[in-house]
């Protein structure tokens, strides 16, 4: 190692001596940021692709009763752990000081690459999708279709450089935003919702019109798919865990708001879903991936295409800003323990946020955004998204009987939440697998890709 080299690590590990993340986020902006983190991409592109599959309406809201189901004991589970480590990191804490720390680094590792700049970039293309969509206007009628792929490839760019610049600022201001973009996208989604029932024209009788589904090999396999796809929409029940070292009264905050979050995110997918089929006919949806601009068109006419494109497009803003905010205090608390870039651990003096570890996070989103297709960056998602959590759940039952912490536990349903988690993880993931084998394969090669990675960095940290 070189003297420049030198100096720079030095001066990195003083940094992380002097300036630590500092608890100021009450219940409000915590569990804004779990129902933020939650509703995005997933629940606007996926339910037309699980009618093309399913081919029923009623299993496929069944389908998302049970997704809520399983992420509510996975809420449930990390409300345990986040109570007993309330530090920043999520899983990788976890599974660190539970199990061992390649454990933590690989589930690091993921999150790196699949867990937060992957879905800031599909939430960026997204907006910018649905933006060009409302405004179809702005990029003027003989555009080319090369360069008005482009064009919306750029505008992702500037969205992802945007909110990156936003929470640098700190996470007082980030967290402001947040709570501004979450308030306006529930809101909208509840509004949607009951004036879509109300005032729009649709046909209950969508709900019973359906082709026979079996529950064979196939059938299951089937189910196994679609649950993953669900859980990718459900995913971010856990965000509250990622920023446990700036959160207010931890073991009481933490807890709610994974709860909270969920459950409210629960009640506003089951009704976004039954509006999708009360405007849409079966035939028409199948296949759909724009489906909340579809079903707007068929509710209240053309022109609510465009109002609900924005509508969707407020919604992945929210989303994209808590993938921002969350994703670095992983980094963040992967450098401070010696198994990452050590300059990830940077927090800014002043604004006290992990400056280099925001930064680098985007520059990855905007790869992706530069290189990948929307479908693509979320296929590649949903298996991979699955892993670690199953472990991390798993690590409520070596806390609880851990030493002197059985009786500070006090979980409900426990033990038969924690396990109804890993037993619908673990079936979801192998149905999924045999569906979709070879994105699922990559999933697991870019898991397996972290462990040189790791044994790098432990060499490093040994030394």
């Amino acid at each position: 190692m070189n003297l420049k080299a030198k100096r720079e690590q030095r001066e990195n590990k003083d940094n992380i001596q002097q300036f630590s993340l500092v608890r100021k986020l009450s219940i409000f902006p915590t569990t804004n940021i779990v129902i933020a983190n939650m509703i995005g991409a997933g629940i606007f592109t996926t339910s037309g692709l699980l009618i093309k599959d399913l081919g029923h309406p009623l299993v496929m809201l069944a389908l998302w009763a049970v997704g809520g189901i399983i992420a509510l004991c996975g809420a449930l589970s990390y409300g345990i752990l986040a109570s007993a480590m309330p530090e920043a990191g999520g899983e990788y804490i976890f599974l660190s000081k539970l199990f061992h720390p390649l454990f933590g680094f690989l589930s690091g590792w993921v999150s790196f690459f699949v867990g937060f700049s992957a879905p800031i970039a599909a939430s960026a293309i997204g907006v910018s999708e649905y933006l060009i969509r409302a405004f179809p206007g702005v990029v003027g009628g003989e555009t080319t279709p090369g360069l008005l792929i482009v064009f919306k490839k750029l505008l992702a760019i500037l969205i992802v450089a945007l909110f990156t610049g936003i929470h640098l600022r700190g996470i007082e201001l980030g967290a402001k935003v947040q709570n501004l973009l979450t308030i306006v996208k529930v809101s909208l989604i509840v509004g949607l919702i009951i004036l879509g029932f109300s005032l729009g024209e649709g046909q209950i009788s969508n709900l019973f019109t359906f082709s026979q589904f079996k529950f064979d090999l196939s059938g299951w396999k089937t189910i196994g798919l679609c649950l993953m796809w669900i859980m990718f929409a459900y995913s971010g029940w856990n965000a509250a865990a990622y920023i446990g070292s700036e959160v207010k009264k931890p073991e009481k905050n933490l807890p709610y708001s994974l709860l909270l979050g969920t459950g409210v995110v629960i009640f506003l997918y089951l009704g976004l879903n039954l509006l999708f089929i009360y405007a849409i006919p079966l035939e028409e949806m199948k296949g759909v991936i724009s489906v909340g601009g579809l079903a707007g068109g068929k509710l209240f006419g053309p022109v609510a295409g465009r109002v609900i494109s924005i509508i969707i497009a407020f919604a992945l803003f929210s989303s994209l800003s808590a993938f921002i905010i969350l994703g670095p205090r992983v980094y963040y608390a992967m450098a401070r323990d010696g198994y990452f870039l050590r300059w990830a651990a940077f927090v800014h003096p002043t604004f006290r946020v992990p400056t280099k570890s925001i930064l680098i996070q985007g520059l990855i989103a905007i790869i992706f955004i530069t290189w990948g297709t929307f479908e693509q960056i979320l296929t590649y998602m949903g298996f991979s998204l699955g892993i670690f959590p199953l472990l991390a759940v798993a690590g409520v039952f070596k806390l609880y009987h851990q030493q002197g912490l059985r009786r500070k536990i006090k979980m409900i349903g426990f033990p038969i939440v924690p396990l109804l988690y890993i037993f619908a993880g673990v079936l979801i993931l192998i149905l999924g697998f045999l569906e979709r084998p070879i994105p699922s394969t990559v999933a697991i090669l870019t898991v397996l890709a972290g462990l040189p990675i790791y044994f790098l960095f432990a060499r490093d940290t040994c030394h």
